[in-house]
């Protein structure tokens, strides 16, 4: 078994809605980055890529890459995968902590967790998302952006 860990985070911009986990969760807001800024997808896609060995999203995606512009954060979930498990690895369980003042995850959590479990090709049981305020502290409490945290379990999917 293997664990990884993976952290991304976005400023926000004036909009009309945040994706996260490939869910548009209605908000004033939204958040920048050079591909969708889907952060909860980033996040994970770190973790299962570091946990396999095999680098990060930065790597793989560079931002550097005129076809990442505006990219389908979901889809580059869904090839890290494919790539971790040609490595010989699988995603097990998957666990999400989006660390936001807004907008607020809870009626958003089981669609984002069906969306996220397509992609990785496991139950949405073995995917939890969680969202928690910084109570006001810092950047993240002032609402100029959000942060998430991805931890990943990865086995082994065939004999080495």
């Amino acid at each position: 078994m293997r664990v990884g860990i993976g952290y991304d985070s976005h400023r926000f911009a004036e909009g009309h809605g945040v994706l996260l986990g490939g869910v548009m969760i209605p908000a004033p807001v939204r958040c920048t980055g050079h591909s969708d800024a889907d952060a909860v997808c980033h996040a994970i896609t770190d973790a299962l890529l570091g946990g396999a060995g095999l680098g990060d999203i930065g790597e793989m995606f560079p931002d550097s890459a005129a076809a990442n512009a505006g990219r389908d954060s979901i889809e580059m979930l869904a090839l890290a995968v494919a790539r971790v498990r040609a490595s010989g690895w699988a995603p097990a369980q998957v666990d999400v902590t989006v660390i936001a003042e807004t907008p607020r995850l809870g009626p958003h959590r089981p669609a984002i967790r069906e969306r996220l479990a397509a992609a990785l090709g496991i139950d949405a049981s073995e995917v939890m998302v969680k969202g928690k305020t910084n109570e006001g502290m810092g950047w993240i409490g002032r609402g100029e952006g959000l942060a998430c945290i991805a931890v990943a379990t990865l086995t082994p999917s065939r004999r080495t």
